[in-house]
Order: structure tokens, then sequence, then C-alpha cells
């Protein structure tokens, strides 16, 4: 797993948390316009100055004229619209996702499934890849298997069920499965997914993004380890301070 942890220093008492208005201060802006908010952790509670002409995104609530953090993340700007960028998202599956998880155990007739989510999701026989017999799950797929399926139904409890039917659906048997926040998606596809096509086409991998934050990579080694640096270099982007 791409990771990076940050001391406690950094977003708690005493720690280098800026805030919008001392930075307003700071520069004579008349707003949180124009600041490098990018570079700014805050923690749910900070003031992040004047919401006049600013709309509050996601993790930021309007307060008596005020803007307030709702979440823990980085400071991110997008027109108008003050937002929070979490430092660490965790997948809650959602029907239809294209996932990769890893095989964690079986019984006769299915598997059991870890996806990263709260909760392992169940694989049924009947929805395995091919024919398979009754007590034979095991000789066709194993305890630590990477399988690229979709999530066909999730419970109330978001317990969740997958299936393997389907064009492109399969056990994983190349390449390396390397995970990345999922929040961070959006970073690896681009608009329009060209940031992917460009990724792909510069690596010479096939490269398959998954819905909860794995992706499944095969190609030459020095291009496996080319993307393995690139997804690196926006984890480490999306959780440092002051890059």
């Amino acid at each position: 797993m791409i990771e990076q942890i940050f001391p406690a220093s950094t977003v708690m008492n005493g720690g280098p948390v800026a805030r919008l208005d001392n930075m307003t201060k700071k520069n004579g802006a008349a707003g949180p316009q124009g600041n490098k908010r990018g570079n700014n952790l805050v923690v749910p509670g900070d003031d992040l100055g004047d919401s006049e002409g600013f709309e509050a995104g996601h993790g930021v609530l309007v307060m008596s004229g005020r803007l307030k953090a709702l979440k823990q993340g980085k400071l991110r700007e997008k027109g108008r619209s003050i937002s929070i960028e979490p430092l660490h998202t965790r997948y809650i599956p959602r029907p239809g996702d294209l996932v990769i998880g890893f095989i964690e155990g079986c019984t006769n007739n299915l598997w059991f499934i870890e996806l990263g989510a709260p909760f392992n999701a169940i694989l049924p026989m009947s929805l395995g890849p091919g024919k398979v017999d009754f007590g034979g799950t095991r000789s066709v797929m194993d305890i630590g298997d990477a399988v690229l399926c979709r999530v066909q139904e999730v419970e109330e409890t978001h317990s969740s069920v997958v299936t393997m039917k389907g064009m492109g659906l399969r056990k994983i048997r190349s390449g390396v499965v390397e995970e990345i926040d999922p929040h961070l998606l959006g970073r690896i596809i681009g608009k329009g997914g060209e940031s992917l096509r460009r990724m792909k086409a510069e690596t010479e991998c096939r490269i398959v993004v998954a819905d909860n934050g794995r992706m499944w990579i095969d190609g030459e080694l020095d291009g496996i380890l080319d993307v393995r640096n690139r997804l690196s270099e926006i984890s480490r982007d999306s959780r440092g301070v002051g890059n």
C-alpha cells in the first residue's frame, strides 16, 4: 500500500496548521483567494476565514458568516469553492463497482473476498469464473489469489456480493496490484481519462484502475516501477505539507 504517515504535531495542538484568515492578514488579501491553500492542513473546527464571496464545498460549513472545517485534510480551492481533501479514505462498495479483491477464505460453495472495505464480500460459486463443482472452490481460486470482479449487490450492513461473470473479469495471474486512497483516483484517471491514457503510453503498461483504489499493472519491470513511482508521487503530494 502506498502510504505516508505524518507526526501528530502536524495537525494537533502546536502544529503548523495554517488558517486562511491568518494568511489573508499576511498577504493583505480580501479573502481566501490568492492563498496557498494546497499546502495547508486543517482539522475539524478550524476557522477558514470570511465566507463572503465563497462557496462551501466538501468538508466545509458556513457558520455565522465564517467558513469552518468539518474534516481533517488538505484545503483546496476550485474557482470560488473551498473544500477539504481528506488525507485518507476507505472504500465503501456500491453496486456496479469494478473492484480488485484478495481471497481470504472459502467454503464448499463460495469465496470470501477482501476489498479494502469495512466488511468482506462473498463470491458465490454460481458467480465464480466458469463452472465449479461443489467442494472444488479452492482448486479454482485459493487463499491469497487476486481477482478482478464487480460488485453485484450491497446489503444494508454494507456487506456485499461480487461476481466474476462479465467481460474482462478474471483471476489476476500476472503483473502486480498496487493500492492508493480511493479519493485520489480522479488524479490518476484525469479529465476524460487523459492522465491514465498518458501513463499507459509512457510506461507501456496495461493498467486497470478499480473503484476500490487498487490498480492492476502488467508490463515490463521498468514500466511497472515507473508506474509505482508516479503513484507514490501522487500520494506524497496529497499528504505532504509544503509541497
